[in-house]
């Protein structure tokens, strides 16, 4: 099993919109690197969900990655922000995941609690100027992620 870190501005898309719906498409990753992180994703790979651009930012909860090799299907819509008029219908150059939702985590994970209990070594969240939507999590970091969400006050 991986573990990944996706993010997404809660006014889009959040974890409770994740619950809610159960499963949701991964949908808009325009960035190769991401996508390539995404491609090497397997099912029942967990994946820290993280609000960004909120106030604060941080990890709210957890999903599971449900299915993969999935074509986005936003690169084919012209009305869609993430239309992609290169990509061949026959050789999709967008390909994501399924993601279905976990858990809400008791403990809010703030970007300051990141940074307060781990280096950019541990989280490429963490590195200045990194921008990226989905990053690889490591096992034993993700570990000491879990322990911090779910522990009890």
């Amino acid at each position: 099993m991986a573990y990944w870190l996706i993010k997404s501005e809660p006014e889009a898309y959040s974890i409770d919109d994740l619950k809610a719906a159960k499963t949701t498409i991964w949908d808009g990753i325009r960035n190769y690197q991401a996508r390539n992180y995404l491609t090497s994703a397997r099912v029942g790979d967990f994946a820290f969900f993280y609000h960004s651009n909120a106030k604060p930012p941080g990890i709210v909860g957890l999903a599971t990655v449900s299915a993969v090799d999935v074509t986005d299907p936003t690169q084919f819509d012209p009305g869609s922000h993430y239309y992609d008029a290169t990509s061949p219908h026959d050789a999709p150059r967008w390909k994501t995941v399924k993601v279905k939702y976990k858990e809400k985590f008791p403990n809010f994970l703030s970007l300051d609690d990141l940074r307060e209990q781990f280096t950019a070594d541990d989280l490429i969240i963490l590195r200045k100027g990194t921008r990226l939507s989905v990053t690889p999590v490591d096992e034993v970091i993700a570990d000491r992620l879990l322990v911090l969400a779910r522990a009890k006050h």
